[in-house]
């Protein structure tokens, strides 16, 4: 074989490998630090994703490397930007609330680590077996984060449906990748996309890889009918782990969507579009519904979550650039505005680590008036309401569904919008029109403040700059996704 063609490049995979090593770090570092000195692990694996989060953008190669396996290119620095942010956030706010419910742990801060590996393996992959490798080195990594809160039924509960449903999900995305190999011949997208143009539109091995893929797809996105784990899962994990769970192995499932779908599959738009027509109507209306009789915060941003995942699935359901650009900077606006109001949770919850009731934020505003103030902020956010960046993300998102000419889905979108109204203004009606009942907040020291607020303010700050100013996040959204369509 000749090396040369295989293009081993180093300079195309030193983001991942910068994550890999901070990981390999802290593991053999938290050998040699006590029991009750964990958090400087915290601490040390959240700025050096910061401090890794410039190198991304200077290392793009737009030749796939390693025999065509990775490609560093702008789509996955992108994303690669939202891993790296979303897991320094959930890092951060780890640190205190792994003190609160004494589970202090080094292997918790690598295991993040490595599941932000996974979720940059994910959104770097050229060939559906690398594909495969990231999304399990994600899925491992959360099956032990779900189950890290020790001592909790509801953690263990969780963690093994996750696990349970985790494995059948994976065991029908290889199935599909086979049925892939099979009507190609090849699992290299890039080399998948000349091969579909020749294909019959009866080819069943085709159809069986469509549909398993897309499958094994949704249930990483926790579309309906494939999000029943994510309730019970998000209950169950420490508040930190589902803010990233929420966040960043959505953002990973969504960046493999539309690698796969609109590289790989273009010809066939017809036939998979309709799928995820079905399957993103059903998940916007089923998650807005399902959330309104939620009692627990962390169970109502669970069928938020799904309802948003809906949302988005009509970026990929478009398959264009204004599509897959309205995508990328719809995960991004989610990873600000989901984190913080987490964030809130994870201040507002209870000594054993369980979320909030909603109960719990009667009077908030009186008692907390910036807590409220900024939870009060995120809500607005996820409803989707202006001037905040969760307005502009569903615009840009209904924009490129209306001019491709999905109407009804639209339609679909904009009355499961109305519908989740109700849920979010509930919550700044309890904070804000209810009098204070039951046990206060727990205390928190000025340093455990600021470092919750750290979080609080960057994630708010991000949520109203890419509502007011969302041009040159979308600009850049519009450049990465250009490799895309140009196949």
């Amino acid at each position: 074989m000749n090396l040369a063609s295989l293009n081993i490049n180093l300079y195309s995979l030193l983001p991942l490998l910068m994550v890999v090593g901070l990981a390999l770090f802290v593991l053999v570092l938290d050998f040699f630090i006590p029991k009750g000195g964990k958090r400087a692990l915290g601490y040390i694996a959240a700025l050096g994703l910061v401090c890794i989060l410039p190198f991304v953008p200077m290392f793009i190669e737009t030749v796939p490397s390693y025999g065509g396996f990775v490609i560093a290119d702008t789509y996955s620095a992108f994303f690669n930007v939202v891993f790296l942010v979303s897991s320094a956030f959930a890092i951060f706010i780890s640190i205190d609330y792994l003190r609160r419910i004494n589970s202090e742990s080094g292997e918790y801060y690598y295991i993040m680590l490595f599941a932000t590996a996974g979720m940059m393996i994910m959104a770097s992959a050229n060939d559906l077996i690398s594909l495969y490798v990231g999304v399990e080195l994600m899925s491992m990594s959360f099956y032990i984060l779900v189950a890290l809160r020790s001592g909790s039924g509801k953690s263990a509960e969780g963690a093994l449906k996750y696990f349970v449903l985790g494995a059948m999900s994976s065991g029908i995305l290889l199935y599909g990748i086979s049925f892939a190999y099979g009507f190609s011949g090849t699992t290299n997208i890039n080399e998948m996309a000349a091969i579909v143009y020749r294909l019959p539109d009866n080819n069943t091995y085709l159809y069986l890889a469509l549909s398993l893929i897309g499958a094994g797809f949704a249930f990483k996105i926790a579309a309906f009918p494939f999000h029943v784990w994510s309730p019970d899962a998000y209950e169950g994990a420490p508040t930190p782990v589902t803010a990233l769970l929420s966040v960043g192995s959505k953002a990973a499932a969504f960046a493999v969507f539309l690698r796969v779908f609109a590289v790989a599959l273009p010809a066939f738009h017809g036939q998979w579009s309709n799928m995820l027509w079905a399957i993103s109507a059903a998940t916007m209306i089923f998650g807005s519904v399902a959330a309104i009789p939620q009692k627990n915060i962390i169970r109502m941003l669970a069928y938020s979550s799904i309802a948003h995942a809906g949302v988005i699935l009509m970026g990929v359901v478009v398959n264009s650039s204004a599509g897959a650009s309205s995508v990328l900077y719809y995960s991004l606006v989610y990873a600000f505005m989901n984190i913080g109001a987490f964030t809130v949770a994870a201040m507002a919850s209870r000594a054993d680590g369980g979320g909030p009731e909603l109960s719990d934020l009667r009077g908030l505003a009186s008692r907390r008036p910036w807590l409220a103030f900024f939870m009060a902020l995120f809500m607005v956010s996820l409803a989707g309401i202006p001037p905040t960046a969760g307005f502009m993300a569903k615009f840009f998102v209904l924009a490129s569904a209306v001019h491709a000419g999905y109407y009804w889905l639209a339609v679909i979108a904009v009355l499961a919008t109305a519908i989740a109204l109700f849920f979010y203004a509930r919550v700044i009606f309890y904070m804000y029109m209810q009098d204070y009942e039951g046990a206060e907040l727990p205390e928190r020291s000025l340093f455990t403040c600021f470092t919750y607020g750290v979080v609080l303010v960057l994630t708010a700050i991000g949520t109203l700059v890419l509502g007011v100013y969302p041009s040159a996040i979308m600009d850049i959204a519009v450049s990465a996704v250009g490799p895309l369509f140009l196949i």
